[in-house]
């Protein structure tokens, strides 16, 4: 099968080739600011921090530019002409996913330059450049093959998984959080033999994995021969996980392809009228968002966070008998007023890609506002219908950072209204986030890197104004607002940078409302009739 044609058309539109340059200037902006909080570093486990937000830059990368390609490929019909062609299914899903990889290897390649003059400031050895740049690469690749295998699956098995998730998650929670450090005499009421498999098992996962990877890379005590033995067992992992997920993928695009357009429904399925109610669009952006719902995440974040806030309330009282490892780690990357900020990011997430009423192509989109266009739909209903999916998406983590910050309030580690502070900035960061993104749907821009600037850059943005020392001129950047009130207290900074903030999201708002209608009329003339290339 010729490469050529697959390569050519993933380029070869004027608008795949704008989005593309958007995508790699804003990572050369997101890695420069981790360069430059690398610089400021002044211990290992500050460049151990900088080293896993680049992986994290990577995994959410990886995911978005692979695994959100491939799993939009069977959602459009015009596959079906190529599923019936001589070319092979699998190989078509080959094509694809190579296309997708060499697109993030140009985008993660655009920022080595600016990542590699950490060498030259004398911040990093050039064998540091492999966990930086070399390990986000490949696991942001086995993230995003990982994740299509898994959108692939019939839906039987995800539910399947899904049981199986929660038991890890409970299992995690209690061996790795709850248990902690005193985990060996836990095990001690085991059969010997048991418990040492076990706590060796339990060892094993915490250190082979690629944050433990990089936690010890960078580590003050490290041997350097067993930092690149376990480098090369997690990517020979990596490896056969990547090998075994495309494969997977591959021999279910075309019967996740039927299982999408040629799903038989009959009269058993329920009636869902009332929950239908008066706003059939709300109701069905919150269904198409719900598809692939992501609660696995949303267990372990919730789940740290409830036991985080137990920590923090029971204060001194916190039973002996339970670890508390995990939480002294979380005070020292920032404490509770951190991990409730990248709580509250992680709520805002669904709020900047708007996904709930867009298509991931432009006949997609041209092919659902023909219908949407002929109704009575105004720009209010567009409004409910993807704040409706973006709130029940992002929902579960905003409560899980309410919780630690009430926990902060009832423990008296802060006041009442340093917390009430942050927690109307965890609201505003959301509406901010979400007025953006409602105006970027309006208006039919591919707002991926706008979004990915919003979630992931202004995050590293604020990591840098700290470590350079610019306290105050971080109140002017809408994630900071969650996190300044908590450590620092309410300032007059803060309270500027609130209302400037709270001043855009209401402008957004309203301008959003007022020409949604009129701008998407205006993008769908522009675009109608547009080639399938777009």
């Amino acid at each position: 099968m010729m490469l050529k044609p697959f390569f050519a058309a993933a380029m070869l539109a004027p608008g795949r080739q704008l989005s593309f340059r958007r995508l790699a200037a804003s990572h050369v902006l997101m890695v420069a600011g981790l360069t430059y909080a690398a610089t400021a570093a002044t211990s290992s486990a500050a460049l151990t921090t900088v080293g896993y937000l680049f992986l994290v830059l990577g995994l959410v990368e990886g995911a978005a530019l692979v695994g959100w390609r491939l799993t939009q490929l069977p959602k459009s019909q015009a596959l079906e002409f190529l599923l019936t062609s001589p070319v092979h299914p699998r190989g078509v899903f080959a094509a694809e996913a190579l296309v997708g990889v060499a697109r993030f290897a140009l985008v993660w390649l655009a920022g080595a330059p600016v990542a590699a003059g950490l060498i030259f400031t004398g911040t990093i050895d050039p064998a540091d450049l492999i966990p930086i740049l070399v390990m986000p690469f490949v696991w942001g690749t086995t993230a995003g093959l990982a994740l299509t295998a898994w959108v692939y699956e019939p839906r039987a098995v995800r539910r399947i998984g899904e049981l199986c998730s929660l038991a890890a998650v409970l299992v995690y929670l209690v061996v790795g959080v709850v248990a902690g450090e005193n985990l060996r005499a836990w095990l001690e009421q085991l059969p010997e033999v048991l418990g040492r498999f076990l706590f060796e098992g339990v060892i094993f996962l915490h250190t082979m994995n690629p944050f433990g990877v990089v936690r010890y890379w960078f580590a003050s005590d490290r041997v350097d021969w067993l930092a690149w033995e376990r480098f090369e067992y997690l990517h020979l992992f990596a490896a056969a996980l990547m090998g075994a997920a495309g494969l997977r993928a591959a021999f279910r695009l075309k019967g996740h392809y039927h299982d999408r357009h040629y799903r038989p429904l009959d009269s058993s399925r329920a009636a869902q009228l009332e929950q239908i109610g008066n706003r059939p669009l709300s109701w069905w952006a919150v269904r198409r968002v719900m598809e692939y719902s992501g609660r696995v995440n949303l267990w372990i974040a919730g789940g740290v966070a409830i036991l985080y806030a137990a920590f923090i309330v029971a204060g001194d009282d916190w039973p002996a008998w339970m670890g508390r490892v995990v939480f002294v780690m979380f005070e020292g990357w920032g404490g509770a007023p951190m991990v409730a900020t990248a709580l509250a990011v992680l709520a805002a997430v669904p709020a900047a890609y708007q996904f709930g009423l867009w298509d991931p192509t432009v006949p997609d989109r041209c092919r659902r506002l023909e219908l949407l266009l002929l109704t009575e739909l105004r720009g209010i209903d567009y409004w409910h219908a993807s704040l409706a999916a973006a709130w029940r998406r992002g929902r579960g983590y905003l409560f899980s950072s309410m919780m630690l910050w009430l926990a902060l309030g009832i423990s008296g580690r802060n006041p009442w209204w340093d917390v009430a502070a942050a927690v109307s900035s965890g609201v505003l960061l959301w509406a901010f986030t979400f007025a953006v993104g409602f105006r970027a749907f309006a208006t039919g821009g591919q707002s991926n890197g706008l979004a990915s600037l919003l979630t992931l850059g202004l995050p590293i943005l604020v990591v840098a104004l700290f470590r350079g020392g610019w306290d105050q001129a971080a109140n002017f950047v809408p994630t900071a607002l969650c996190y300044t009130p908590l450590a620092g207290g309410v300032t007059w900074a803060w309270a500027a940078g609130f209302t400037l903030i709270a001043g855009a999201t209401t402008f957004l708002t309203r301008r959003g409302l007022a020409r949604c209608d009129a701008d998407l009329r205006r993008w769908y003339d522009q675009n109608q009739g547009s080639r399938s290339v777009e």
